[in-house]
């Protein structure tokens, strides 16, 4: 079944900030883990047109922002249905992200940046052609949290 991508309204983002909780240590990424976070992405102005929800037939399966960095590249933030994680269905996610974002900004690159805890996560980038290329140390959920930046050529 083909995914299909819509931009985000306020409903939406409302019922993820609200709703859409993770289990153990992925509860960091639950929208309200961090205020700040929580406020922009609750913001239709700092939306804008780069959230998308993704649709599989009438189901919401998870969510897309995508960041034009410059002419080259786009940086993406993505998170899907806690329901849905840990299923096999990242790689299929993920590749729909990346078609909606060569197809719509024709990047030379896309990057990506991960909790460095999130070995899952990140193994299923490196399956899907991206590579590591820094890390770095980000004060987010009421600290400071290693993280891995991620790039994949176009």
């Amino acid at each position: 079944m083909e995914y299909r991508f819509q931009k985000m309204t306020q409903e939406q983002a409302q019922d993820i900030a609200e709703n859409w909780r993770y289990e153990g240590d992925y509860s960091f990424y639950d929208m309200d883990a961090d205020p700040e976070d929580l406020a922009e992405f609750l913001d239709s102005e700092k939306r804008e047109d780069s959230y998308f929800m993704v649709f599989r037939g009438n189901e919401a399966v998870g969510f897309y922002s995508f960041g034009q960095m410059d002419q080259e590249t786009v940086d993406i933030g993505l998170g899907m249905k806690p329901d849905l994680t840990g299923r096999g269905q990242g790689s299929a996610f993920l590749r729909a992200g990346l078609d909606f974002a060569k197809s719509n900004y024709h990047p030379q690159e896309i990057t990506l940046s991960v909790a460095a805890f999130n070995k899952r996560a990140i193994k299923l980038y490196e399956n899907l052609g991206f590579k590591e290329v820094e890390t770095f140390v980000q004060a987010t959920n009421g600290g400071h949290f290693d993280f891995v930046k991620m790039e994949l050529d176009g």
